[in-house]
């Protein structure tokens, strides 16, 4: 749906009250938004890779852009800084993020290549921004933080560590934030390659993004099954979330960055943003972030 490439499209976030779609190109550090009725891309442009937006309660976005927590006003395109985490790693950036169910912003860290497929291991965290803008740490010793959402009830937290092929499903206080005793819910099968992002569906199912796998898999929390493997035409798919006027459709981000020139070739759409139509589930609203 949306033919404009990004060279790592991510975290994809509808925003109902613009009935648009809002993403991050990460290499391109730009926080994007398409209108489905126009098909228009606008772009803000940052100056520092941007891992993930989430919308803000009072309008605007909050972004999580270098090691930095920071407030992006669409209309000015002005990005104000509320706090910087691991100024001590120059060379870690934030990635995925988004709000818990309070209207705190999780977003956690990572440790950029060096040479290609060479990265610093254990250098990325896990943070919580709160309302109040003070900045609490879930985790530390992370390869990658990536994919995370929120069970229905709000008892449990999930969240991929990508270099660790699989989903952990964390305890989770809904009144403090705090996050406790993780247990393995899901390890990816050799041929789903590397988990990214996630979301969760209205039936509390979580859908994972496999990139360099070319699809999305639906799995089950309560059993740790895959119930549902959707591809995609193209390989490193990113990320995925509900949206749509009813949350019926998902939309789900591509990247043509790590392709080669013979790879591009054969996947024309690396880069794009998909519609996924007819899963016969919906998704929930997004949670506004309340700082």
């Amino acid at each position: 749906v949306v033919k404009e490439k990004n060279r790592m499209g991510e975290c994809p976030v509808w925003e109902e009250r613009e009935g648009a779609l809002v993403y991050v190109d990460i290499n391109s550090q730009k926080v994007c938004r398409w209108n489905p009725l126009t098909n228009e891309v606008q772009s803000v442009s940052v100056d520092a890779r941007v891992g993930s937006v989430a919308l803000r309660q009072c309008g605007g976005y909050v972004i999580a852009l270098g090691t930095r927590f920071a407030f992006l006003d669409w209309d000015t395109q002005a990005v104000a800084t509320i706090f910087e985490v691991e100024q001590d790693k120059p060379n870690n950036r934030f990635n995925d993020g988004k709000v818990d169910p309070k209207g705190r912003f999780f977003a956690g860290t990572m440790a950029e290549e060096t040479a290609p497929g060479v990265r610093a291991r254990r250098q990325g965290a896990l943070y919580t921004l709160f309302p109040d803008h003070s900045v609490m740490k879930q985790l530390s010793q992370v390869d990658i933080s990536n994919g995370l959402d929120w069970s229905l009830d709000h008892t449990t937290f999930f969240h991929i560590d990508s270099l660790a092929y699989a989903v952990h499903a964390f305890s989770y206080d809904v009144h403090t934030g705090k996050i406790a005793c993780p247990k393995l819910l899901y390890r990816l099968e050799k041929e789903e390659k590397m988990p990214d992002g996630m979301c969760i569906d209205a039936e509390g199912k979580l859908w994972v993004a496999c990139i360099d796998a070319g699809r999305v898999i639906r799995i089950d929390p309560e059993t740790g099954k895959r119930i549902q493997t959707v591809r995609l035409p193209a390989s490193r798919i990113t990320s995925c979330c509900f949206g749509g006027k009813d949350y019926s459709e998902m939309y789900v981000t591509s990247a043509y960055d790590g392709l080669d020139e013979a790879s591009l070739a054969k996947e024309p759409q690396a880069g794009e943003i998909f519609k996924i139509t007819g899963l016969g589930v919906k998704g929930i609203p997004q949670n506004f972030c309340a700082a």
